[in-house]
């Protein structure tokens, strides 16, 4: 390597698929001097903190899983929780990064020391840690969004977030109350009713719930796979190609059949009254999309009640209704979710000059290729600002990819550190949201966690898998500000000598 023979100290912050992409990414590249931090005790990410009943990948596992670590084995067409975390655990195992991680280990933030010229991250535990790059990978799901509802803090019984699952509260004979009937009230509702006593589903708005094509593979399909590599090759090329073209959400054909699908899914609830209050008023792809067999046949069960009025507050022993109805409870489920639109700016961090991430983002979150920002040099993330699409998996990889080629080009040209220009962002950004709203579909007023307060859109991709690679496999050195001058770490031993009275 360059730059006087030292190695790029980089810290990366997230052990999720992210955080493991970009470190085997690195390292292939040639570098070394790497640590992976996390607050969690193990890897995935949110693979780990998601150990809901029935959590699992609403995109196909063959499509979720890395291009150069294919898995032959996965037992069913989406998997669950468990299994992914074995994946994500086999990774890094198979691509020996566990020297490389340093688990419960929460950052609080970072700055960049504009006399050194390099990063300092600060982790809860009080230490300080420097490096020359530094890599966000903790995504869009990192902090828990509770429900902003009058009394919550005063309720007596057991209280949790859907994200962190309470595994030692036993939910036998209990009267639950789930708030919230997104993504995971689909997956986890039907796992927990059976065990419940009385179960309440409070939701605001219904979601388009499609069927979910997810007959485990019988024993023949399984060793055909696992003994034909080319054949795994072949199913995830056609998941590819498939999922390339739905997630567009721009071709009406399309979005009527799921429509049409998602209302014979719904035809499964027996009772009019309740399927009608199931039934959404908003056309399908408003929101995130959902797959599920199994949680509209839930609300046939006596036991199972589907709730529409407003929550006026929770009280020290319910949930009290707008209606005046308050339904006594033992157990509170908040199922509502992540600060998606938070980013990296749910982390305390500084750029050049002072500049504050959560000021720079007071309209809404921002990068280039949702991999870069202004202001923030040798700062790289992944699942950044509208690179939700498709598979994540497939995102990442192209995201690491640039990343690689950006460290890279500080070695051979000898840089400092290099900056996204604000010109650069700002018009990338424009384009962007123009193209955004070319989607009359995200147009509607339906709680989609896409649109900030400010009316930009920071979540979703306008392009499809394969336009956002070829993005982001474009030569763009001149869409960055480079700085130049002695090599990493040599202020920093300078600084150090002299305050111990001895030569650099």
């Amino acid at each position: 390597m360059s730059n006087g023979g030292l190695s790029r100290r980089i810290i990366i912050i997230g052990a999720g698929p992210g955080g493991i992409c970009a470190a085997i990414g690195l390292r292939q590249a040639g570098y070394e001097d790497i640590v992976i931090l996390d607050k969690a005790t193990g890897v995935g990410g949110t693979w780990w903190h998601n150990g809901y009943p029935g959590a699992a990948c609403d995109v196909p596992t063959h499509l979720y899983s890395f291009s150069f670590e294919l898995n032959t084995a996965w037992s069913r067409p989406y998997a669950t929780q468990p299994e992914i975390q074995r994946y994500m655990e086999h990774v890094v195992d198979r691509y020996g990064l566990r020297p490389l991680l340093r688990l419960a280990t929460a950052v609080k933030g970072l700055y960049w020391d504009d006399e050194c010229l390099v990063w300092r991250v600060l982790t809860e535990q009080g230490e300080e840690l420097e490096a020359d790059v530094v890599v966000s990978a903790i995504g869009m799901f990192n902090e828990l969004s509770w429900p902003a509802i009058s009394g919550l803090e005063s309720f007596a019984g057991t209280l949790f977030h859907s994200a962190r699952w309470n595994h030692d509260h036993d939910l036998t004979g209990r009267s639950v109350a789930v708030i919230g009937s997104a993504a995971s009230a689909v997956q986890f509702l039907p796992e927990i009713a059976p065990q419940a006593g009385q179960l309440h589903l409070f939701q605001r708005t219904a979601n388009w719930v499609l069927p979910k094509d997810d007959t485990p593979f019988d024993p023949e399909t399984l060793a055909e796979l696992q003994a034909n590599p080319i054949a795994v090759r072949r199913r995830r090329w056609k998941l590819w190609r498939e999922l390339n073209h739905f997630t567009q959400f721009n071709d009406a054909e399309l979005l009527g059949k799921a429509e049409r699908a998602g209302r014979r899914n719904l035809s499964l609830v027996t009772d009019p009254e309740v399927r009608a209050k199931l039934t959404p008023t908003e056309p399908y792809g408003c929101k995130r999309p959902l797959i599920s067999n199994d949680y509209y046949p839930t609300f046939n069960l006596a036991h199972v009640e589907v709730v529409t009025d407003a929550i006026e507050r929770i009280t020290p022993t319910g949930v009290l209704s707008a209606d005046g109805t308050t339904r006594e409870v033992d157990t509170i489920i908040a199922a509502t979710g992540f600060e998606v639109q938070r980013y990296l700016s749910a982390l305390d961090v500084t750029g050049r000059g002072g500049c504050e991430l959560r000021e720079a983002w007071a309209d809404g979150a921002q990068a280039y290729l949702g991999i870069t920002t202004t202001g923030f040099p040798n700062l790289f993330m992944l699942y950044g600002p509208n690179t939700n699409q498709g598979s994540i998996i497939h995102m990442i990889e192209c995201q690491v990819a640039y990343l690689v080629r950006q460290v890279q080009r500080l070695d051979a040209e000898e840089l400092v550190w290099l900056d996204l220009k604000a010109e650069v962002q700002q018009r990338y950004n424009v384009a962007l949201q123009a193209e955004l709203d070319r989607f009359d579909i995200w147009k509607f007023d339906c709680n989609h966690y896409y649109r900030n307060a400010s009316g930009r859109i920071v979540t979703q991709f306008p392009g499809d898998m394969a336009n956002y690679r070829e993005r982001t496999s474009q030569a763009d050195t001149d869409a960055y500000e480079v700085g130049r001058g002695r090599p990493f770490g040599t202020r920093v031993r300078e600084r150090a000598a002299a305050s111990a009275g001895g030569p650099a």
